[in-house]
């Protein structure tokens, strides 16, 4: 038997890459799909690439009708003003948001500058990472969404966190433009962005304060978790993608073996991380460009000789595995599908 899914504000590119995902779904039928601006319009009409695929028409938010799982990819602020009205409508909610990723209402004011609206809301959410919050994702109603750097820097950094050996970190992420949204602005304006090389966030990026919480926070077996966290985020010519080259400052040296052995502990048994890092060849590291419209999150390193300075560098698409990729995994493991239900696509090369 097939469940219902609805997608709240479906114009964006993250919305297109849900109905993408969704329409391919074994378990799943996409039965509603909103927008305000392009109420009436057909889906293809603004995601080209879904012509023949489905025949649904957008509706307004206030048609919205109850489905089993409903996908909130409001612009931020709007999912938590109406999350009593979105949660009368679903069995299971997915918040693509910033707004209900973080648990404390002190650091949300903190990164985000305002009270929180919903804040009694925020520990019903399990952040939506299944690599962090598996079991917690297995027995969930609601799920928060990730931010696509957070996820990088999250993931190449992890199993370091957790064995307590990072003293500090400056990570510096390439990302492209789809990134900033489907909406245009002075900075997505072909002849300003074309070629650029655009530092927009060199300290203070929100995404920090994900990394916070998930990385230095909570009970592990080893409490010395927290590090001094630096993070600057540039823009490059790319659509899609991030890369984020994370310089760790250990406490102490680290040979090849140990990392190996650290890597492989955590993520030796997750179907979306793969450990690249090859002796010789093109694609010896992790690379975003071969990663386009995959949900898979690829990570590496090198150690430099002689110090505690390792570089760990991990890449996504911030569309998928930052985005709508990992939202479908946590609706699998939501919904008791297979994890990896249509999710399988291994990306393009070369693209």
């Amino acid at each position: 038997m097939r469940h219902s899914a609805a997608i709240i504000g479906g114009s964006g590119y993250t919305g297109g890459e849900l109905a993408r995902l969704l329409l391919e779904h074994p378990h799943i039928e996409l039965t509603q799909m909103t927008s305000r601006r392009q109420a009436g319009a057909f889906i293809h009409s603004v995601h080209p690439n879904l012509r023949g695929r489905t025949k649904l028409q957008f509706i307004t938010p206030e048609q919205a009708q109850t489905s089993d799982v409903l996908f909130l990819c409001m612009p931020h602020g709007e999912a938590s003003q109406q999350i009593d009205r979105w949660s009368a409508l679903a069995t299971r909610i997915v918040d693509l948001s910033a707004d209900f990723r973080l648990r404390s209402p002190e650091l949300y004011r903190k990164w985000y500058g305002e009270s929180h609206p919903a804040a009694a809301w925020l520990d019903r959410f399990v952040y939506g990472l299944p690599e962090f919050q598996r079991a917690r994702l297995r027995d969930a109603k609601l799920a928060s969404g990730v931010g696509c750097n957070a996820t990088a820097v999250n993931l190449a950094l992890a199993p370091l966190a957790r064995a307590g050996l990072i003293d500090s970190v400056i990570a510096d992420l390439k990302v492209g433009s789809s990134e900033g949204g489907a909406s245009s602005s002075a900075s997505s304006h072909h002849p300003e962005r074309a070629g650029a090389v655009r530092s927009f966030a060199p300290a203070g990026h929100r995404h920090q304060a994900e990394i916070t919480e998930q990385l230095m926070e909570g009970p592990h077996e080893n409490s010395d978790r927290a590090f001094r966290l630096h993070m600057s985020v540039t823009s490059i010519e790319r659509i899609r993608g991030v890369l984020c080259t994370a310089h760790v400052m250990l406490k102490r040296h680290l040979e090849d073996r140990e990392v190996w052995k650290l890597y492989r502990e955590l993520y030796g048994s997750e179907p979306f991380i793969r450990l690249v890092k090859d002796r010789q060849g093109l694609h010896r590291y992790p690379d975003p460009k071969i990663l386009s419209g995959s949900n898979y999150c690829d990570v590496g390193w090198e150690i430099e000789p002689d110090t505690n300075r390792l570089v760990v560098i991990s890449a996504l698409d911030n569309l998928m595995k930052g985005a709508a990729g990992s939202a479908i995994q946590c609706m699998n493991l939501m919904s008791g599908f297979d994890e990896t239900a249509g999710l399988t696509f291994p990306g393009l090369h070369p693209n």
